[in-house]
């Protein structure tokens, strides 16, 4: 009877906590991990990228990272129901704040960056239309109601999409030669942000008729350039098309997911290396060791599109998030794919930013199978 009682008492306080999910599979165990811990790096990193200078844009207003609010804006709101927590944390509602300044003021704020080359502050407006409407669209998606702003982010990303030429659907995109974000695989992710933000718009958003021509370009878009992409980008797009019909067929959702298990580490992650070919700009070597980015990444879209399986595959890299949590700060470790860089630095955390937001996503999907 003591030994019952005990053991509900602890099933009681990890529930409370927020360190406690399951596993895909009947029989799976659960798995442990600090939900609280997540979310205080997450709004630490968040409010350091608020301030910090370089950042900074006009009119007040602050860049949106793909690396940092990007991920953030998805992954905070899910620690919401671990957490017990009723409303936005303060950092939240700062960049939601700052998100639909910048929408708001379309026609009046500077591209984030313009530089000497004629195409970047149309790269730059283009990654950011897209990125407003994926960040707004993802929080009315979470009240089932679409607000008149994110409307006007969906109009101004459409208004930028090429309607013509072998890229036509997708989006001019920031090229900086960084992965994997900013370089010159980043835009068909970018495209897949896109159609992550129609399927997740609430009320019938993508069955409007008047989307129809706009995502049927962007399904063309998505479909054409599938084959070429790395692993990576195919884990973004399977993502995008758990949300939007019509993006990838049965088949290479399928196929991707056995590509996917078979770079899986005997130690249950992935590691973001392996999905794609990159050189760092530095010639240090990449790191092959199995990281919180990929790792996450790959068993969120999965679990999203259904074709992880009821496996010990799916377990195994749970398990891996949960023992590879860092107790100290609640973060996911992952690594730069263009240079070396000191993992201590606020600038050598951006690669963990995402993964302990992409990883958070995955461990509350695979509570919730």
């Amino acid at each position: 009877m003591r030994f019952k009682l005990l053991a509900m008492m602890v099933i009681v306080v990890s529930v409370i906590a927020g360190i406690a999910a399951t596993p895909h599979g009947k029989d799976a165990a659960p798995v442990a991990w600090d939900a609280q811990g997540s979310a205080r790096y997450l709004d630490q990193r968040e409010v350091w990228w608020q301030g910090w200078a370089r950042s900074g844009r006009d009119h007040g207003t602050i860049c949106i990272s793909c690396h940092t609010q990007v991920p953030y804006a998805l992954g905070r709101p899910a620690l919401r129901g671990p957490l017990q927590e009723s409303g936005l944390s303060a950092p939240e509602q700062k960049m939601l704040g700052d998100v639909r300044r910048r929408v708001t003021m379309w026609n009046e704020v500077a591209p984030f960056y313009s530089g000497d080359e004629p195409t970047r502050a149309l790269q730059a407006r283009g990654t950011e239309a897209v990125l407003n409407t994926l960040i707004l669209t993802s929080y009315d998606a979470r009240r089932e109601h679409l607000t008149e702003i994110a409307r006007n982010a969906f109009d101004s990303a459409w208004a930028l999409q090429l309607t013509t030429g072998k890229d036509a659907g997708g989006w001019v995109w920031l090229n900086f030669h960084n992965a994997p974000w900013e370089g010159e695989e980043s835009a068909y992710q970018g495209a897949s942000y896109m159609a992550l933000a129609a399927g997740l718009a609430p009320e019938g958003y993508a069955k409007e008729p008047a989307n129809k021509v706009r995502l049927d370009l962007l399904r063309g878009y998505l479909q054409r350039n599938y084959d070429v992409q790395p692993i990576a980008n195919k884990l973004v797009v399977l993502w995008a098309a758990a949300k939007l019909p019509g993006v990838l067929t049965a088949e290479q959702k399928r196929a991707l997911a056995k590509d996917v298990f078979a770079l899986q580490h005997e130690d249950g992650g992935w590691s973001l290396a392996s999905f794609g070919s990159w050189k760092r700009h530095d010639s240090t070597d990449e790191e092959t060791k199995s990281d919180g980015y990929a790792t996450g990444l790959a068993l969120l879209a999965m679990e999203s599109a259904g074709v992880a399986g009821n496996d010990t595959r799916t377990a195994r890299g749970l398990a891996w998030l949960s023992k590879n949590q860092d107790a100290a700060d609640g973060s996911w470790h992952a690594y730069s794919l263009n240079k070396q860089r000191d993992q201590a630095s606020d600038v050598g955390k951006f690669m963990s930013d995402a993964a302990t937001a992409y990883a958070t996503l995955a461990l509350e999907a695979g509570a919730h199978p």
